[in-house]
């Protein structure tokens, strides 16, 4: 499971602005603190599109790292959709929108793959070829190529695009994602020493970052193509910081064995 999903909001804008309440937004999300993040966000949010995409954007990645909160979630991104008021900012909140419900698909028991599509084919079309949308939708149509169509040729290819159009913004988690799903489809075709690579580089991104939240997973994977005794260290560092995010992602929880007690 810590392949299947990992594109959260993409961006990695708000680890480089100057802007006090971009930069605490960015240290809550990456310490799993998603609702904080969401609160610092709702004062903006009731007025401003891009800001409440953005909170819909953290609620639904929580969602992905902790399989909870699908109410508060969509009814941040209905009322993202009912603010956008022209094409870009309609494509953006289309794109979360396929992305809730493949998240959901993975997720929630709930199978809505055909939603999934038909959001990013309506996000594609409304998005400008040189929107600065466009990586993380081709990401995640990548996304569905690979983990509910299974098409991985199809899937390379939009992370390909995807990686460009990254690479281009400085969007640095972008590229840590898309690295991470690439790795995946080496280990596929039994390229193991480029998947090493392109997990290896996964991983120092978020660690340079400060991604916390995203760092666990990343070493799981990297432990995956690795042999003993160096696995066995990785997956004892990934189960480290689950314990110390008290039990996320939720699903690693799970595949380590983490329990943890709450007050």
């Amino acid at each position: 499971m810590a392949d299947t999903a990992m594109a959260g909001l993409g961006s990695t804008d708000s680890t480089m602005s100057d802007d006090p309440l971009d930069r605490a937004v960015w240290r809550l999300r990456s310490r799993a603190c998603w609702d904080d993040a969401a609160a610092l966000l709702e004062p903006k949010a009731a007025t401003d599109p891009g800001a409440a995409l953005r909170r819909a954007s953290l609620l639904v990645e929580r969602c992905m790292y902790t399989s909870a909160g699908w109410q508060d979630a969509e009814d941040a991104l209905r009322a993202a959709e009912s603010l956008a008021s022209d094409d870009e900012e309609r494509g953006g909140a289309a794109c979360e929108r396929g992305y809730l419900a493949y998240v959901s698909t993975l997720f929630h028991d709930r199978d809505r793959s055909d939603e999934a599509r038909s959001a990013l084919g309506r996000a594609a079309a409304l998005l400008r070829p040189g929107s600065p949308r466009r990586p993380l939708l081709d990401y995640r149509r990548g996304l569905i190529a690979q983990h509910v169509t299974k098409h991985a040729d199809a899937a390379e290819a939009a992370f390909r695009r995807a990686l460009t159009g990254a690479v281009a913004q400085g969007d640095l988690l972008l590229c840590s994602s898309i690295n991470r799903h690439l790795a995946a489809l080496a280990v596929e075709s039994g390229e193991l020493a480029e998947a090493r690579e392109l997990f290896a580089e996964s991983l120092r991104i978020r660690e340079e970052l400060g991604y916390l939240v995203g760092t666990a997973p990343a070493l799981m994977a990297l432990a995956d193509v690795h042999p003993e005794p160096q696995a066995g260290r990785l997956r004892a560092e990934a189960a480290r910081l689950v314990r110390l995010l008290g039990g996320v992602p939720s699903w690693l929880a799970k595949q380590l064995g983490v329990t943890v007690t709450r007050a």
